[in-house]
C-alpha cells in the first residue's frame, strides 16, 4: 500500500525570531521593518499564515550594511532550524505608520523542505506540514504537573488583570498531553535549543514525561497545597 504524501505549501513567507512557537502557543508581535510590514499585511488581508522558524544564527531585526562594506543580499547572515510553526493572525493594529502590532495563534507543525531569501531579505520556503499532535490523555502519574499548571495560571490571571494580557490563552485542555507540554515548554526558563527539541518531537506523551523531568529538576511541578 502506497503511503501518501504529507501535505505540503509552497512559497510560506517566514518569520524567523529567537523564539520558539508551539501550536495553541499565543505570540503577540510589533511589526516595523519593511520586509515584514508588506508580508504580514497581505498574510492578514488574505487570512494565510506565515511561518516562525526559531533562529540559530542572526538577529530578530536586520539592518542594510554600512555603506562601503563589502556588498552581499544586504542583510545579515540568518540561520535557523528547520522545523517550525505555522501563525495565524487573529488581531491586526496600526498605532502608528510603519508600526503593527498583531497576535497570533500557533497552529501547525511544518519543516523547510527548501528555502530562499528574497532580495529585501524576506524568506520564502516550501515546507512539509506535520501531522497534528495525537490526543493523549494526562496519565495519573503526571496529574500532579497538570495541577501545578492549573495553580500558575490562577496566579497568572489574578495578576494580570485583562484576559489579553496573558501568555496562555483559552480554551485551555488541562488532560491533553500535547496542550500540556506546550503551554509548560513557553513557561519554563529553558534554553531555545531544547524548547526546539521538544517542540520537533512527535509523541505528546513524551514531550510531557520530559517536561516532568525538568520540572523535578527545577523543584517544580508540585502543586502548592502537596508542596511540603
Amino acid at each position: 500500500m502506497e503511503v501518501p504524501a504529507p501535505p505540503t505549501l509552497l512559497q510560506l513567507p517566514l518569520f524567523p525570531l529567537r523564539n520558539v512557537l508551539f501550536p495553541g502557543g499565543y505570540l503577540p508581535l510589533r511589526i516595523f521593518e519593511v520586509r515584514y510590514l508588506d508580508m504580514i499585511g497581505r498574510c492578514h488581508k488574505a487570512g494565510t499564515p506565515f511561518g516562525v522558524v526559531c533562529l540559530t544564527e542572526g538577529a530578530e531585526v536586520n539592518h542594510a550594511p554600512v555603506p562601503g562594506a563589502p556588498s552581499g543580499d544586504g542583510y545579515a547572515n540568518e540561520e535557523f532550524h528547520l522545523v517550525g510553526t505555522l501563525a495565524s493572525i487573529t488581531r491586526l493594529e496600526r498605532p502608528n505608520p510603519g508600526l503593527m502590532t498583531i497576535r497570533c495563534t500557533g497552529t501547525q507543525r511544518f519543516r523547510v523542505r527548501s528555502s530562499e531569501k528574497l532580495k529585501h531579505g524576506l524568506w520564502m520556503a516550501d515546507v512539509e506540514l506535520l501531522p497534528d499532535d495525537v490526543p493523549v490523555p494526562v496519565p495519573a502519574d503526571l496529574e500532579n504537573v497538570a495541577l501545578a499548571m492549573q495553580e500558575l495560571v490562577r496566579g497568572l490571571s489574578a495578576r494580570a488583570g485583562d484576559p489579553d494580557q496573558m501568555p496562555l490563552q483559552r480554551p485551555y485542555q488541562w488532560g491533553d498531553c500535547g496542550w500540556l507540554a506546550n503551554r509548560w515548554c513557553e513557561l519554563l526558563p529553558a534554553g531555545l535549543q531544547h524548547k526546539q527539541r521538544l517542540m520537533s518531537l512527535d509523541n505528546p506523551l513524551l514531550r510531557l514525561e520530559l517536561v516532568a523531568d525538568l520540572l523535578e529538576q527545577m523543584g517544580l511541578g508540585q502543586p502548592m497545597s502537596d508542596a511540603s
